[in-house]
């Protein structure tokens, strides 16, 4: 996570760094450590991907408590699914594993890893993640990483790009209560007018052509008036909330929009964690996914620390600066052996 934090910096300085907290730990009495570049990357290579992989399916997990403010909506934690595209070194190795996005005109210059998260919103915390080649899609990759990660407290909120009968069906069954957008060609009949001004109605698999096996939704459509920037035609949520008095229309639609705070989440780890590096320095797949893993451990250790900074004082983590919270663990850490559990 270290060097997750310090990825701008010149290797020496984080070594420099590392010295620094080794010299305070032992009291001033530790002798000189010298580590040279080949040195740490036969260390990472020894290490692998699996471990840091398997650290993170242990750390990673939702952060506030039922009290914190911005982080529910009627006893449900409100969290996010999406993906992101991070580039890598355009070395063969990660070209053959990884492989690279379209262009117009061939191919784009480097090779891109896709990232998918499960973000807690009031906290920005990454909860689960996974790692695939570009190829992979975000379907795919959430097909197995929503039925295993969500929980029955949860109301888990998607963009219209994720939709799937199979995957709807499949994270219904968790107990969990989803509110995802959906294209407006997804045929949805009226069968019943709520209160609200939503409606129920009945999804079905692609390949059942008799409609006899559907899964009951409620529908609402819905446009933006006055926004301060340009907004499309209109929006169209399904959900497995029926009951229009559980969650009126109008607060599910000004909900949704809490699904951009994960935008916000791959901003801070591929602009502000990463800084000045627009791609991961890793030469070879298996490091590339060890350097993913120990990221996005850095961005819930900085998350965590930012939360109980905010909770105590009865403010929102959405209230403080993530950068600034970089750049303060960044000046501690040579006196820190670790960061907090």
């Amino acid at each position: 996570m270290a060097l997750a934090l310090w990825r701008e910096a010149p290797l020496e300085e984080v070594l420099r760094v590392v010295c620094e907290g080794l010299q305070w730990l032992s009291g001033g009495k530790a002798g000189a450590v010298q580590a040279s570049k080949s040195a740490i990357s036969q260390a990472r290579s020894r290490l692998g991907a699996e471990v840091m992989e398997q650290l993170a399916q242990r750390v990673l997990r939702p952060l506030a408590p039922p009290d914190a403010p911005g982080a529910w909506y009627r006893g449900l934690r409100v969290m996010a699914v999406d993906g992101s595209c991070m580039e890598v070194a355009d070395e063969a190795a990660n070209a053959e594993f990884f492989g690279y996005p379209g262009a117009s005109r061939g191919q784009s210059a480097f090779p891109q890893a896709r990232v998918l998260g499960l973000v807690e919103c009031g906290t920005h915390a990454v909860v689960a993640a996974g790692i695939a080649p570009y190829a992979r899609s975000e379907i795919a990759m959430a097909t197995e990483l929503l039925p295993a990660k969500v929980q029955p407290d949860m109301l888990v909120l998607a963009d219209r790009n994720f939709y799937s009968f199979k995957l709807w069906q499949a994270t219904c069954a968790t107990g969990a209560k989803l509110a995802w957008r959906v294209k407006s060609t997804l045929g949805l009949p009226v069968k019943q007018l709520l209160s609200d001004g939503s409606y129920l109605s009945t999804v079905f698999d692609s390949a059942d052509r008799a409609r006899k096996s559907g899964q009951p939704v409620r529908v609402i459509d819905y446009t933006l008036q006055d926004s301060a920037t340009p907004t499309q035609d209109s929006y169209r949520l399904v959900t497995n909330i029926l009951d229009p008095d559980a969650a009126p229309a109008l607060e599910l639609a000004a909900l949704y929009h809490e699904r951009w705070e994960i935008e916000g989440v791959f901003d801070e780890l591929k602009t502000h964690l990463r800084s000045n590096s627009t791609v991961l320095r890793s030469k070879t797949p298996e490091l590339v996914q060890q350097e993913l893993w120990g990221l996005l451990l850095a961005h819930f250790a900085i998350r965590q620390l930012m939360t109980q900074a905010a909770w105590p004082r009865g403010l929102d983590p959405d209230r403080l600066s993530f950068t600034h919270a970089v750049r303060v663990i960044k000046r501690k850490m040579p006196q820190a052996a670790a960061v907090p559990p």
